[in-house]
């Protein structure tokens, strides 16, 4: 559908780039300066909100000095001045993060971020709640901070009561509610074992779900809603963090493909610890919490139930004084559900919520169990961002215009048969956050010829004032290197049941041949071709006269269910076969050269599956992080694509990558952090034996005491990587 324009973001465009390009001496991009301080691509601004009242937008914004460190800024919306509000050194205490505080942080992949990770306003926008290395900090608007906890214990999941007359906590599994007036942490929950935890959410939530919160407060601040976590049914497994200086060894409660999931119910109770009871949800506890959330008035707790395999959903309508509920709406799928964060309570009792029924993801609204269709069409809704309940109008992002480009949106929900306005410009990737009374928008922006640009907007997309303009002039650290750089192109394929895949890719000036580098991921809940500002990685690569190749396969999401459900009991076939396909475009083309294939995690398992389904069709491959064996991977993800393995086990014999791991013979670059405990280090132990056992030849590059992400290692990774493509692919020079 075509969608009416109200007002578009004045973004940086191409000619003032090439304006600015041309007032700097140019400088050769090295791979030192890719990874260094301060980032070429500017602020990475973070974790953005509008204060209650609307007066500030807050923000963390990295370092100069230290592009991972974050601290916390306010910036004044009537005249667009900023200050930093909390300095994260001058509160942090040096000391090591504990084990609980760095799973956390891997699980929500800010495994690299020091300093602030995240604050919370309080309702009456004069001071927030801002968490440092395990310690909780209120800090008032003029920058003096108060110290609420010091103990050698880490605080976790801290959260401030709607009303703002409490903060809320965990401490080694126990939950503590301390009021603001002053006085010590009241306990409200916990037991004394360690395999039982409250108000935390559990490993699959955080890592599969999406949901990191464990504990939620009613509007009122009257009653909490607690999730209550037990491992005792979990298999224990022996995760060794192998290190520089030694092995640990972590007991972990891991549940595997196939095996028990915590058992997590959900309980409600008061700010004292009186009052408890326990939320039925239903006769089955082997089922998953997707979503918890307070209707405006308090009277009602929504829960979204999950079945195990995942294929059907119900919202459940909670009565916070008994626990009693009833189902209030369902969902099914003959594939999978997508769990999400578009679901917003009215004042009306009506809810707003997004749905995938009619095969794309779009927003409805639920008047007593009943849905209307608000948005239609045959593009995706990403998310909904804020509404005004008053004018009934809400904001939401999604791809009405184009699969490249996520665009922000307006609708009056009210009106029947209304149009969704697109409120931002076209050729670039758009994010938005909003205040709750739906009234003014915090937008980050971006194009291939600008990095992120943060800007506040009024309801109707007009540009307010700058947050982080990120000007690409003579300061910018990008500057002397845009002299070189390059825009990419971008086109479609066509896969084998006629569904466009997009594809992007950058190359240097000339006819070539060039050597080509295949980046692929190619697994659910990923969207890597977009209109967005190149990775400096990518450019730093074209400048070493590489083509630098993308391709979204079917199985990606923001596309409809027929894009992404390919995949499904199938992992590792029409992603394989779609990957393949953009292999045979690229060599038909007169400037691709030699082929190689480069992945991490998923894409790593992707490039193993390739090596075995196309020998001699690349010229290396490089297989980092990869999973090897679904088995050894988590229930909730695992499960979601590729059913149970107990009734579904040739399924999993087909998608793994260890039955023709012998087929391999093109050169293989395997990367593994070891002490990875997302795709655990035994996936790359296994392949190791089978290319052994085969007489493959390959070679490994193993990192210890690194975990999934890899944090601080990137020069040496991507190094790495180039010695091994230019002894097997193309000299790099680098």
């Amino acid at each position: 559908m075509k969608c009416v324009l109200l007002a578009t973001a004045l973004l940086v465009a191409a000619p003032a780039l090439a304006q600015t390009a041309s007032q700097i001496a140019p400088q050769p991009l090295t791979l030192e300066r890719v990874f260094a301080s301060p980032a070429l691509t500017g602020p990475r601004p973070r974790v953005l909100n509008l204060s209650p009242d609307g007066r500030l937008a807050t923000l963390l914004k990295s370092r100069a000095s230290d592009k991972d460190r974050f601290d916390l800024w306010a910036v004044d919306t009537a005249t667009g001045q900023s200050r930093m509000l909390v300095d994260s050194e001058k509160l942090a205490s040096g000391g090591a993060l504990s084990e609980a505080e760095r799973m956390n942080r891997e699980r929500r992949r800010i495994a690299d971020v020091k300093g602030i990770t995240d604050y919370a306003w309080a309702p009456d926008a004069k001071h927030l709640l801002v968490p440092v290395e395990g310690d909780l900090w209120v800090a008032a608007l003029d920058g003096s901070v108060t110290r609420l906890t010091s103990t050698p214990e880490t605080e976790t999941d801290a959260q401030l009561s709607p009303k703002g007359g409490f903060a809320s906590f965990v401490r080694d599994g126990h939950l503590f509610v301390q009021s603001l007036a002053g006085g010590a942490a009241r306990e409200v929950a916990g037991e004394n074992t360690p395999k039982v935890s409250w108000g935390v959410a559990e490993f699959i939530a955080q890592e599969e779900l999406d949901r990191f919160d464990g504990h939620w407060w009613s509007p009122d601040d009257r009653r909490i809603a607690v999730a209550r976590v037990d491992e005792s049914p979990v298999k224990q497994v022996t995760r060794a963090a192998i290190g520089a200086d030694g092995t640990r060894l972590f007991t972990q409660a891991y549940p595997a493909v196939g095996t028990a999931n915590a058992d997590v119910s959900l309980w409600l109770v008061n700010p004292d610890g009186s009052g408890k009871v326990k939320v039925d949800l239903g006769p089955s506890s082997d089922i998953y919490i997707a979503r918890v959330a307070w209707a405006v008035d308090g009277k009602t707790l929504y829960v979204q139930r999950l079945a195990r395999d995942q294929q059907r959903l119900d919202i459940l309508a909670v009565d916070p004084a008994t626990g009693a509920s009833r189902v209030l709406a369902s969902e099914t799928a003959k594939t999978w559900i997508n769990v999400h964060d578009s679901f917003r309570p009215l004042k009306d009792d009506s809810i707003l919520w997004a749905s995938e029924r009619d095969g794309y993801r779009h927003l409805y609204r639920l008047v007593g169990g009943r849905a209307a269709q608000l948005t239609r069409g045959r593009w995706v809704v990403d998310e909904l961002v804020g509404v005004d309940q008053k004018r009934g109008r809400l904001w939401f992002t999604g791809f009405a215009d184009s699969t490249l480009e996520k665009q922000v949106y307006a609708l009056d929900y009210r009106k029947a048969g209304a149009k969704p306005q697109r409120l931002t410009a076209t050729g670039g990737w758009h994010e938005a956050v909003m205040d709750d009374a739906g009234q003014r928008l915090l937008v980050t922006s971006t194009t291939p010829s600008q990095p992120p640009q943060v800007w506040l907007s009024d309801g109707a997309g007009k540009r307010l004032a700058w947050i982080e303009e990120n000007r690409l002039d003579a300061s910018h650290p990008y500057a002397p290197y845009l002299a070189t750089h390059t825009v990419p192109q971008f086109g479609t394929l066509t896969a084998s049941d006629g569904q466009a895949m997009d594809w992007r890719l950058l190359k240097p000036a000339g006819p070539g041949p060039f050597p080509v580098l295949m980046q692929v991921y190619g697994g659910p809940h990923a969207h890597y071709v977009t209109r967005k500002f190149t990775a400096p990685i990518e450019q730093y690569l074209v400048s070493k006269g590489w083509a630098v190749f993308q391709l979204d396969n079917r199985g990606s999401n923001d596309r409809g269910m027929a894009f992404e459900a390919p995949i499904f009991r199938a992992m590792g076939g029409v992603e394989v076969q779609d990957q393949l396909q953009a292999l045979a475009w690229i060599k038909a083309q007169p400037w691709a050269g030699k082929v190689a294939v480069n992945g991490w995690s998923y894409g790593g398992y992707m490039v193993l599956k390739l090596l075995e389904a196309a020998p001699g069709a690349f010229a290396a491959g490089i297989a980092g992080a990869p999973v090897t064996r679904w088995e050894l991977y988590d229930t909730a993800y695992t499960e979601r694509y590729l059913g149970n393995p107990i009734t579904n086990p040739e399924v999993y014999a087909k998608s793994g990558a260890l039955g023709e791991a012998a087929k391999i013979s093109d050169p293989l670059l395997l990367m593994h952090g070891m002490a990875d405990d997302n795709v655990v280090f035994e996936n790359s132990t296994a392949l190791m034996t089978a290319l052994q056992r085969a007489k493959r030849p390959f070679d490994l590059m193993v990192y210890p005491g690194a975990t999934h992400a890899t944090p601080g290692l990137e020069v040496h990774t991507w190094i790495t990587r180039l010695k091994f493509l230019g002894r097997t692919v193309a000299p790099t020079g680098f």
